[in-house]
């Protein structure tokens, strides 16, 4: 891990960048297998199926049966801590409901909005050395809550055709409608374009791998809207004399161990710390089962000194992290001033993971940066918000002269005249 101290304003730019992923050199692989799912269907999602997934697919859809089996395979426990963490789920995003109301701008002009669910979702669960159940709570959960009404789920199968039991499991907890055995790129190809077994949605959602992440960009430029862009994972923390060495630490390479393109960044204002975290760091990647991963990811990681908790806060802003944590004995003060941040984490108990899996909070989040303009995912990405405007003949009065002069000026004729033809009438 690169160690800074007291960097200057000018190196912050240097701090915050991410590790460079370069995706033009998968464009053109990406663009080949979309066509051909857009192409040949089923047929082509299953010749892609054999060659990346090692696996022959008579069908691409899960069945009941599989379903019901996978519920016997997933032990009571971890049943037990996916509805906990689905009702938790459940409950925060249920509190996200729209509440329109009606505006009266002008007497006689009133104004509102209603909000309207994403008919047709696809949602993206990456199996891979890391089967992501809790990201199927996570997607799914809000999307059912908002009524979309086609839920559609890809994910890779194993080599004997069978998808990750959890997944299933959790799947049919939070109310997926279809499951399909389709991973990568066409897996993305078949809920954009739809296949013989595979609808079209309207919306993808969900992580994946680069191929995923450019096949998503690709065809949201003109097929189908997604959740957001996407880079590797992050973690930002923010830690002061006060803080637990050996908590900050976990928390570093609990995010590390994501993958070998992962990043983290701490920032302290105590030196003692930065010591002692470097400690606990080099134990605990020790103990880990990936601790290949882990350390691969802290060789992109900064350990950054500071002055004060001003400049820990502001070069925070700058980094604009997915994951914020803050342990400081200010905290709350602190987490006033965020202003760029995917989700933040307040405390010395409140770990990255619990966000992650069980807190309610949803863990699909901005990052390379994108936290200085987009949300995660929320109960507003299943939504539209719809316009209604109703105007009596008092409105047309009211507002009727300045439409036709602002139209005039724009030398839009006829938007004129759909005005003053109601304005003779009246």
């Amino acid at each position: 891990m690169k160690i800074i101290k007291y960097p200057e304003q000018a190196q912050w730019a240097e701090i915050c960048e991410r590790p460079h992923l370069d995706i033009t050199q998968l464009q053109a692989t990406v663009s080949g297998v979309l066509n051909d799912v857009r192409t040949r269907g089923d047929e082509a999602v299953k010749e892609y199926e054999q060659r990346f997934d090692h696996v022959v697919l008579a069908s691409l859809a899960v069945t009941e049966a599989e379903i019901d089996e996978a519920e016997h395979l997933v032990s009571e426990d971890l049943k037990a801590a996916i509805t906990l963490a689905y009702e938790n789920i459940h409950q925060f995003h249920a509190a996200q409901k729209f509440k329109g109301q009606k505006i009266e701008t002008r007497p006689g002009v009133v104004c509102w909005q209603k909000s309207v669910a994403i008919e047709k979702v696809g949602l993206y669960i990456p199996g891979g050395t890391a089967p992501l159940f809790s990201t199927v709570l996570m997607l799914a959960t809000p999307a059912k809550i908002a009524g979309c009404k086609e839920i559609v789920l890809c994910t890779p199968p194993n080599r004997e055709g069978k998808v990750n039991p959890a997944i299933l499991m959790a799947a049919r907890i939070a109310g997926v409608n279809r499951i399909f055995k389709v991973g990568g790129v066409q897996a993305i190809g078949a809920m954009a374009y739809g296949t013989e077994s595979v609808p079209k949605v309207y919306k993808i959602f969900g992580p994946g791998n680069q191929y995923v992440m450019a096949a998503k960009q690709q065809v949201s430029l003109g097929e189908v809207a997604i959740d957001m862009p996407a880079g590797p994972s992050e973690v930002c923390v923010l830690a002061d004399e006060t803080a637990h060495a050996d908590f900050v630490a976990a928390d570093l390479l609990s995010q590390a161990e994501h993958g070998a393109d992962s990043q983290v960044l701490l920032v302290t204002t105590s030196e003692e710390m930065l010591d002692k975290v470097l400690q606990e760091v080099e134990r605990q990647l020790a103990l880990l089962p990936r601790q290949e991963i882990a350390a691969k990811a802290l060789e992109n990681s900064r350990l950054v000194l500071v002055g004060s908790s001003e400049e820990m806060m502001a070069l925070s802003n700058a980094y604009a992290p997915e994951h914020l944590i803050i342990q400081t004995k200010d905290y709350e003060q602190m987490a006033d001033r965020v202003v760029n941040a995917g989700s933040v984490f307040l405390g010395p108990y409140a770990c990255e993971s619990a966000g992650d899996y069980a807190s309610g909070t949803n863990h699909t989040l901005p990052t390379h940066g994108y936290a200085t303009a987009y949300s995660g995912v929320n109960l507003d990405s299943y939504c539209r918000k719809v316009t209604f405007q109703h105007l009596s003949e008092e409105g047309v009065m009211q507002i009727g002269r300045a439409v036709e002069l602002m139209a005039a000026a724009e030398q839009l004729d006829a938007h004129k005249n759909a005005m003053t033809v109601r304005l003779g009438a009246i």
